[in-house]
């Protein structure tokens, strides 16, 4: 797995995989609207010379949520890889709060952030619920059939 930082030649293919795991490239967090997400600074993972995922944030005065981490080849360290680019990239520039939200049914996602080593520090009960005045596309089922409903935080201690 190879990392690089996002180029605009990459902004159509984040696209599509931006709609794919977020049902368009608006995504909503903790009442925050991101309305173009694919726009955001991050990274991406290639495998083989091919792109597999990508890591976008958004960053203000040193405090960064990591607003879009997807990859399309699980298994393979690819999620891994970007987490990991990312703590390097925030630590180099000496953020200050390095946080993401994920929803309730995301059960691979969490598993991967506490094994990554990213601290469970906030439930928001029906977050996401609130996030759909926002966002009404967003699915009611989601991952395993579980109802997303909630908000779940996590932060990489610094």
């Amino acid at each position: 797995m190879q990392v690089r930082r996002v180029n605009d030649d990459d902004r159509p293919w984040i696209a599509e995989i931006v709609v794919g795991a977020f049902a368009s490239t608006r995504v909503v967090s903790r009442g925050q609207v991101h309305d173009d997400a694919t726009m955001l600074d991050g990274f991406v993972v290639e495998n083989d010379g091919r792109p597999v995922g990508c890591a976008l944030w958004h960053e203000v005065d040193g405090d960064a949520e990591l607003v879009v981490i997807v990859t399309t080849y699980r298994g393979a360290g690819a999620g891994t890889s970007l987490l990991d680019a990312v703590v390097d990239y925030a630590r180099a520039n000496t953020w200050k709060r390095l946080w993401l939200i994920t929803t309730n049914d995301n059960t691979d996602s969490i598993r991967l952030y506490q094994r990554a080593g990213w601290d469970w520090v906030a439930w928001h009960r029906d977050g996401v619920t609130d996030a759909r005045k926002y966002k009404p596309e967003l699915p009611e089922r989601g991952a395993h059939d579980i109802p997303i409903r909630h908000e779940i935080e996590f932060e990489y201690p610094l």
